[in-house]
């Protein structure tokens, strides 16, 4: 990275909210008056979302109304991508705000099954525990799959209540990760397992909803929601009598593009219930609302104009639609360029909320709030990625891609091949040894992929069939 970037980044990431604020030409606030204009935060996190699913993305097969406005009253990243190609890895970026790979539980990829060392530690800084640290009252409702009870969990990582499943994927009626009489519920209040009846998409959303009801204006919140929709099994909001036939979450026999198209527009009608609530209580003009996916789309995701999906580091396992709206800062119908990652949405959120992030673990990710305020023009980026064992490997540099996989080599420039297409690795020998170096340079500050990580020391078939087992 430049000494021109380094010194950018420096000046970004010590702006706070309400100096920010002032670029906007808002007049210079008490203390008293600062604290009450802290924004809430609904950070919504959809499960193996394709970056074309939503019809504001491109979909045509169905439609999603809800979270198009959701864009139209605010901000849409066209080149906003997940830190990983699978789920837990990317939850570790997004949650610390920092390469997944500089903790022992973001080298597996996903976490299948309870641990007693895989998991986030409860005493690493968190985008919850920040903001909390910040005055915000905080809860995460849905997904954890940050590692297992009794050392590992949301309550133990900043967060004041939870609601959902700890581990990757579950039923939507049963709320089991497996099928049969012995497998139990993955559903819990906080530490205690509970039995509700309901499809979890709406659990959740009917959670939510609630949650903002009940909130009473003496302190800002950050709400989670992390949806499993549209993550496998394929069963729509009125398919219980097709998941009472399911033998297996993964059914490689199930699922089809419109039951697809069902679990979508279920996860667009839930959030427009909880838009809805915010709404009706006030609260809308001053909540930062973020919907994203945690990675890219699977089989019957929609991931054009790209190739791949899930589990793979072409563009369409990794770049993921990602929308912002708040009203009080950001002006409507806006189309941003700006390259994004996951873990750039906890500098950028701790900004917002004026407070700075922890100073022994210095993001990896950026504050892009100048950018979402309109601040500052969207710059360039030098991301990484790596995946399954560095078999996969990825750097992306302006508008130039590096890409390892299936053992081939490629140099593309996405500015002129979305597709990945064209391989400039000949024609730009220089550029691609370049990218290669700097991966490797990164690589060498990250964990290293050791024998007791589960997810390289299980043969590629059994691998297969228990990450459709356990889900991710």
């Amino acid at each position: 990275m430049s000494t021109v970037n380094k010194s950018r980044r420096r000046v970004l990431g010590g702006l706070s909210a309400l100096s920010l604020l002032s670029l906007g030409g808002v007049s210079k606030l008490t203390f008293a008056e600062q604290a009450k204009t802290k924004p809430n935060i609904i950070f919504i996190l959809a499960d193996d979302l394709g970056y074309g699913d939503l019809s504001v993305y491109g979909q045509t097969d169905f439609q999603t109304p809800n979270l198009d406005k959701l864009a139209q009253q605010g901000l849409r990243f066209t080149q906003a991508y997940s830190n990983s190609a699978v789920c837990s890895a990317t939850r570790f970026g997004l949650i610390t705000g920092r390469y997944q790979y500089r903790l022992r539980g973001g080298l597996e990829e996903p976490i299948s099954g309870a641990s007693e060392n895989i998991g986030l530690p409860p005493e690493h800084p968190t985008l919850p525990s920040l903001l909390k640290s910040n005055g915000y009252k905080t809860a995460l409702f849905g997904k954890w799959h940050l590692g297992a009870l009794p050392k590992f969990g949301p309550l133990k990582s900043g967060y004041d209540e939870f609601f959902g499943n700890y581990g990757g994927a579950i039923d939507y009626f049963t709320h089991k990760p497996g099928v049969g009489e012995n497998v139990k519920e993955d559903l819990y209040e906080g530490e205690v397992p509970i039995h509700q009846v309901g499809y979890y998409t709406d659990l959740i959303a009917d959670r939510a909803s609630d949650y903002i009801e009940k909130q009473k204006g003496d302190n800002p919140f950050f709400l989670s929601l992390h949806f499993t929709a549209p993550h496998w099994p394929w069963e729509g909001p009125k398919d219980e009598a097709v998941a009472s036939q399911v033998t297996n979450l993964f059914h490689y026999d199930g699922g089809n593009l419109a039951t697809y198209g069902k679990m979508v527009v279920g996860l667009d009608t839930a959030i427009g219930r909880i838009l809805k609530t915010l709404a009706a209580k006030g609260l809308d003009k001053n909540t930062i609302v973020i919907f994203t996916s945690d990675n890219g789309g699977e089989r019957f995701s929609r991931t054009w104009p790209f190739a791949g999906q899930k589990s793979e580091l072409l563009e369409g396992g990794i770049r993921v639609p990602a929308i912002v709206r708040w009203p009080k800062q950001i002006k409507p119908a806006q189309v941003t360029e700006q390259v994004s990652i996951s873990m750039d949405w906890l500098p950028t959120l701790v900004a917002a909320a004026g407070g700075v992030p922890d100073e022994n673990y210095k993001p990896d990710g950026e504050n892009l709030l100048p950018v979402l305020l309109g601040a500052e023009q969207p710059h360039s980026r030098l991301l990484f990625w790596r995946y399954k064992a560095n078999a996969q490997r990825a750097v992306r540099s302006g508008d130039f891609k590096y890409l390892k996989i299936a053992g081939n080599e490629f140099l593309f420039n996405l500015a002129e091949d979305q597709r990945e297409r064209a391989n400039l690795a000949e024609k730009y020998p220089d550029r691609f040894k370049e990218l290669k170096q700097q991966w490797d340079a990164w690589n060498a500050t990250m964990l290293p992929v050791t024998d007791e990580v589960r997810t390289y020391k299980i043969d590629a078939k059994v691998q297969a069939d228990h990450y459709h087992q356990i889900g991710d």
